[in-house]
């Protein structure tokens, strides 16, 4: 079994691949004008410090209850950040006024083209070093990374196995599945917060219903006794959203004997106190 450790990935996590690649790709005028984003703060660090590297301003919206942590990294990163209240207002209807009145380029977290490419790049460099994995692990919140790893590893490796991992108690992507169609669920109360999203995204669902072969939900306490294996183990800090992939492996929910696998480990944005209070349990 194969880790791709995005937890070191500048800003800690994968979203840099996206978010970076989203504001690269504006045009000149589009770049004059700024950006808008919405995200818990992944997805906001990678926008940011891909703003910042480019020259372009950048406001993100982030709900009120986000890390302390990943807020003053977003702040850090140059960005003007705009709290909300997560359970009760709508983050896209905040970034859409946004973008309109102020005519900013809105930079979705998952659903942009730009962005899911980007993201696809962490299993074409996987699959690029060892051409010989057969089974793709991948976390999932709205499936930005699962659409574009999906899509590059599908073109490399069509018989590759792909397995997306949600929260228990966001399995949004289980149930449209059984559905047949998209489906839209409370926003999960997971320690998770990078995978509370609440429905699949509009581009990425086609993408990941058609290629992906499973959807696992993992538990919480799952997911912090596998945060605390790659701590003891693996010497790796994971937030839990970054440690959701490994659990449903860890926790035999994917068979690995026999085969070449290769799990996300999609980031590490903890705090060292909430990381203790975790794996403290």
């Amino acid at each position: 079994m194969l880790l791709k450790a995005e937890n070191l990935q500048r800003t800690g996590s994968f979203k840099f691949r996206g978010g970076y690649n989203a504001v690269a790709t504006l045009t000149d005028e589009q770049k004059r004008a700024g950006v808008v984003a919405f995200s818990s703060g992944n997805h906001a660090q990678g926008v940011a410090l891909g703003a910042q590297l480019l020259g372009v301003s950048a406001k993100i919206v982030m709900p009120a209850d986000a890390p302390p942590n990943k807020l003053a990294a977003t702040r850090g990163y140059g960005a003007q950040v705009i709290t909300y209240d997560r359970y009760h207002e709508s983050r896209e209807d905040i970034g859409a006024e946004l973008s309109e009145r102020e005519g900013r380029a809105l930079i979705k977290p998952y659903d942009n083209p730009a962005v899911m490419a980007g993201q696809g790049t962490a299993m074409f460099e996987a699959l690029r070093d060892v051409p010989e994995i057969d089974t793709i692990v991948v976390c999932l919140g709205g499936g930005g990374l699962l659409s574009g790893s999906a899509t590059i590893a599908k073109h490399l490796q069509p018989g590759i196995e792909i397995f997306g991992v949600e929260p228990d108690a966001g399995d949004d992507h289980k149930k449209s599945r059984a559905a047949g169609e998209r489906i839209t669920i409370d926003v999960p109360v997971t320690i998770a917060d990078g995978q509370q999203t609440t429905s699949p995204g509009e581009l990425t669902w086609p993408i990941n219903n058609r290629h992906v072969s499973e959807f696992l939900g993992v538990s919480d306490a799952e997911i912090v006794a596998t945060m605390r294996l790659l701590f003891e183990q693996f010497k790796i800090v994971a937030e839990p959203s970054g440690a959701s992939a490994l659990a449903a492996v860890v926790h035999g929910q994917i068979p690995v004997e026999g085969r070449t696998v290769a799990v996300t480990i999609s980031g590490g944005n903890t705090t060292a106190a909430r990381f203790a209070e975790l794996i403290a349990v």
